[in-house]
């Protein structure tokens, strides 16, 4: 039987976080006491039983391999790891966090979906990095999480522009409405994802709608013009974990 992975998406909840970053806000970026911010990523941590890493994104385009000497706010938009001792892990607050992972569970991955890092095929990048630390046709699988829903996406044609027929749809104004989940399902299952699981794009995996649950940079930069960010994360199971140890 293969050794899977553990998996996890946080909410907004649980953390030390005031208003309006409130309450596990992991974002060191975005304005909050940074005090707070670092007592919040201890609570992760002491939740998953390893170190979580937090890159610098910058919506590009690079994967980069962690592990125990990786430190935090290195630039990258995705990662991978055969290291027991860190999680991947994806700030996110709209856009798309894709968690990945080979059959024998092996190696794990993640990436941040937004529009640019789908235009620039980022979801290729981490899948081909992981693939390299993968047996040869090895089976990959992949998990969606929580990201702005195909009613509240709204940009402008020069972005419409990259996504197929099936995953947009024109409105007034010349703007167009963008399915991004579904986009990024769609092309997991072209670059050979054996299977895809989470985000469904029902209304609960919105972050706007769900104000209680998460962070919504679209959502909350109209209110208080700041928001915070939640975290996906991947890393490799207790058994796997013990095996490499």
């Amino acid at each position: 039987m293969p050794s899977m992975p553990h998996t996890l998406m946080t909410t907004r909840a649980g953390g030390l976080s005031l208003a309006p970053y409130d309450s596990l806000n992991l974002g060191d970026h975005v304005g909050d006491a940074s005090g707070a911010v670092a007592a919040n990523r201890k609570i992760l941590e002491k939740q998953i039983g390893v170190r979580p890493v937090f890159l610098k994104q910058t919506h590009g385009m690079h994967c980069l391999r962690i592990d125990a000497s990786t430190p935090d706010g290195v630039e990258a938009d995705a990662c991978v790891t055969t290291s027991p001792d860190v999680a991947c892990t994806i700030m996110v607050a709209d856009c798309l966090p894709v968690l990945f992972w080979n059959d024998s569970g092996s190696a794990v991955g993640a990436a941040h979906v937004g529009w640019r890092g789908f235009v620039g095929d980022i979801l290729k990048a981490t899948l081909d990095k992981l693939c390299r630390l993968s047996m040869p046709r090895e089976p990959i699988h992949a998990w969606l999480g929580a990201c702005i829903g195909f009613e509240n996406f709204e940009v402008g044609a020069e972005v419409a522009m990259h996504f197929d027929e099936n995953f947009k749809r024109e409105i007034a104004g010349g703007k167009w409405l963008v399915n991004l989940a579904g986009a990024a399902r769609q092309r997991l299952f072209d670059l050979g994802v054996a299977t895809v699981g989470g985000n469904d794009e029902k209304p609960s995996w919105c972050t706007v709608l769900n104000e209680r649950d998460y962070f919504s940079h679209r959502r909350d930069s109209k209110l208080s013009g700041v928001t915070g960010r939640m975290a996906a994360s991947i890393w490799l199971s207790e058994e796997r974990r013990l095996w490499q140890s």
